[in-house]
């Protein structure tokens, strides 16, 4: 816990400006002032610590070890690139600091239980920022399935399509790039979740299409749970029709819908008759069995005031750190995140090549 004399304001420092630290991490952080200052930063790039200093008054700090020891710093966000990720939150737990640590939290198994381990050893909080675990979708579509309302679920079906290409630095595998890594981290996240297995059945296919680097931006992933339910993710950058976000098959009904509406029917099937198998093969005017569906038709609508989900990890942080509340997003939930995604590539290994 903080010391009772701050006030219980977190004081703290962002290592890495670019489009996560600045533009996520930074801008929403400033939206809870009362919970949270920003006292430090640092990057590589002398104009990025300018602009902050400007904006935010903090200090600036051209190496990552320099601000770990300011004394000023209660919490450090590891927005740097990938493949440093697991080095600085070890580092900075082991300077005193809690972390929350962008994703992906790790790039394989290994590093993450060295950080979770850190954490143990160090009694500092490590939250892995999968902030789309508070999504309003995603979590109503989560107490749907765990109420039962839509029967036994066989099938999920989870899809983020788009069409564009990407030429960064995330493109490359030398930063541990890949669309798996970067949006896939969001889906895989939400998918174990609700398939509820360590172990899971997988399939798995990547493709290179429109990426100028050499990692995969077309994804197939395919797992079943020891219930039989299976997940189905179809994450693409070579897609030119959108789909649902979500497709659900449940023995009472199904849902499908996007991030902001959903919609399922589902039927009770003590209203309808008994149907037991009619072992005669001659049958009635040779018809084909077929139930009169008498549906009920609900939707949801995300609420106008609902937060931001980057709002509401810091929220569940800041409880985390002054109140010692439970983590929404544990590191150890999220390290089965990395053994699949490390289980996909291992499946599906990305050649240099271009596909077309």
């Amino acid at each position: 816990m903080i010391s009772p004399n701050s006030d219980n304001l977190i004081r703290v420092g962002i290592a890495g400006l670019g489009r996560s630290g600045w533009n996520i991490h930074a801008k929403h952080i400033q939206s809870l002032p009362k919970q949270y200052h920003i006292t430090a930063v640092t990057d590589a790039m002398q104009d990025r610590l300018t602009e902050a200093n400007s904006e935010l008054g903090c200090a600036m700090y051209t190496d990552f070890n320099a601000m770990l020891a300011d004394e000023n710093v209660d919490l450090i966000v590891v927005a740097t690139p990938n493949p440093l990720h697991t080095e600085h939150s070890i580092t900075a737990m082991q300077a005193g600091k809690h972390v929350v640590c962008e994703k992906p939290f790790a790039l394989n198994v290994a590093d993450a239980d060295r950080a979770i381990a850190t954490s143990q050893e160090s009694g500092k909080i490590l939250a892995p920022f999968q902030n789309r675990r508070f999504e309003p979708h995603f979590l109503k579509v989560k107490q749907l399935i765990d109420s039962g309302e839509l029967g036994d679920v066989l099938q999920i079906r989870m899809t983020w399509h788009g069409f564009t290409r990407r030429w960064d630095w995330q493109t490359l595998k030398q930063y541990g790039g890949g669309l798996l890594n970067n949006n896939g981290a969001h889906l895989i996240d939400q998918a174990i979740t609700l398939l509820d297995d360590d172990e899971p059945q997988m399939f798995v296919d990547m493709k290179r299409g429109l990426s100028s680097g050499d990692t995969e931006d077309h994804i197939k992933v395919v797992m079943k749970n020891k219930a039989g339910m299976t997940m189905d993710i179809e994450l693409t950058n070579v897609s030119a029709y959108e789909q649902d976000r979500w497709h659900i098959c449940g023995t009472n009904g199904g849902l499908i819908g996007n991030t902001t509406d959903l919609q399922w029917k589902t039927v009770d099937w003590s209203t309808m008759p008994p149907r037991p198998v009619e072992r005669d093969p001659h049958a009635a005017n040779r018809d084909y069995n077929r139930d009169e569906i008498k549906w009920t038709q609900h939707s949801w609508k995300e609420p106008e005031n609902s937060p931001n989900v980057a709002v509401s990890f810091y929220e569940n942080l800041h409880a985390a750190i002054t109140d010692q509340h439970p983590l929404f997003v544990t590191p150890q939930s999220v390290r089965q995140q990395i053994r699949i995604l490390n289980r996909c590539h291992e499946l599906c290994p990305m050649e240099y090549q271009i596909i077309g």
